[in-house]
């Protein structure tokens, strides 16, 4: 089901709070730090019941998204899977399913995940979710039911701050070629996520629709695993905004995230790679390029502690997010919602 932005959300029955008409009367609203303007954060100054103020206040909020591209709602004590869902159909008609995703994730109810489940000591680069993908999530949301004891921050950074802090040519070399997304899946056993895995189901007949839909190249393997390969825009325009913005995992599927060593070990050991990344039209990207673009994220790039209760909501097409390493027991929970198609921005 694809929705347009601004549709209202429908909500579970609940009991509503008298909500006052102005909405600066129950809560507090600014940057989380003054010297920055990502994330906007919300407050409460009183018991406060989160889905009914936001279903009184959705446009308010969503102003604030198109703005900045984040909201922190903290102090809520918004710490289970009940309530990240019941907050979330605020926004979006419908949670989404992670198809075609790349990370292990744990799925927790119709919709609602579990965040990456990479080892602790990884840093996750930043990415727009499922921007290789025809079709993505517009509004993610961010639930922390417990903060690390150390690290474990969600750093986001803004899409056009990234456009900015990239030279010219190469940003026009993005424009021009696009990224093209390669990938092996296994059939069960080896290295990365199993097919199944990735488009959450054991059907091939659906997998080969959902290529076949979405433009994708794909080749079953006689190993009974899975090759695909498309090409999707390096920048994209907001359709809310018409704002453009840098929309692409391209550093992120690349090898070198891996480091080299581990990138060399497995180029050698295997005739394909579970991700790769390139120009749209093959050319490898440089070592320098890539520098390029990570050095862009990391000067975007912005960081704040979790804290238990937090909800984040993030406007998935203007900010990029990510995972710092961490220590000690971390849970945040995710959920997506509001399908943007590739061909609706043609």
């Amino acid at each position: 089901m694809t929705a347009s932005f601004g549709e209202p959300g429908r909500l579970p029955p609940m009991r509503r709070r008298a909500v006052a008409a102005r909405p600066d009367e129950l809560v507090e609203i600014g940057p989380l730090d003054p010297g920055r303007p990502l994330p906007v954060v919300v407050r409460p100054k009183a018991d406060v019941d989160l889905a009914a103020w936001a279903a009184a206040n959705r446009d308010l909020v969503e102003r604030e998204l198109l703005g900045c591209g984040a909201v922190l709602f903290r102090g809520f004590a918004v710490a289970s899977r009940d309530q990240l869902e019941r907050i979330a159909l605020v926004f979006v008609p419908e949670l989404l399913d992670y198809v075609e995703g790349t990370s292990p994730r744990t799925q927790l109810a119709d919709g609602v995940y579990t965040s990456t489940e990479y080892p602790p000591e990884h840093f996750i680069s930043l990415h727009n979710e499922l921007s290789y993908a025809h079709r993505w999530p517009a509004r993610l949301f961010f639930c922390c039911v417990t903060p690390a004891a150390s690290g474990g921050e969600t750093p986001l950074a803004d899409g056009r701050r990234v456009l900015e802090e990239l030279p010219g040519d190469l940003v026009a070399k993005f424009a021009e070629k696009g990224v093209r997304y390669s990938r092996t899946m296994h059939g069960g056993q080896g290295p990365g996520l199993s097919w199944p895995a990735v488009f959450e189901t054991d059907d091939r007949d659906f997998v080969e629709r959902y290529c076949r839909e979405g433009g994708v190249e794909h080749r079953w393997r006689p190993d009974g695993g899975l090759w695909t390969r498309q090409v999707r825009p390096g920048l994209i325009s907001h359709p809310r905004t018409g704002e453009r913005v840098w929309f692409n995992q391209a550093d992120q599927w690349h090898p070198s995230s891996l480091g080299s060593e581990l990138a060399s070990a497995m180029a050698a050991t295997s005739d394909a790679l579970p991700l790769d990344a390139s120009f749209g039209d093959g050319t490898p990207f440089t070592t320098e390029e890539l520098e390029q673009v990570r050095g862009a994220v990391r000067r975007a790039m912005v960081t704040f502690p979790w804290r238990a209760g937090d909800l984040l909501v993030v406007d998935n097409m203007l900010v990029a997010h990510g995972r710092m390493p961490y220590t000690g027991p971390r849970r945040v929970l995710v959920a997506m919602g509001e399908t943007v198609e590739l061909r609706s921005l043609a």
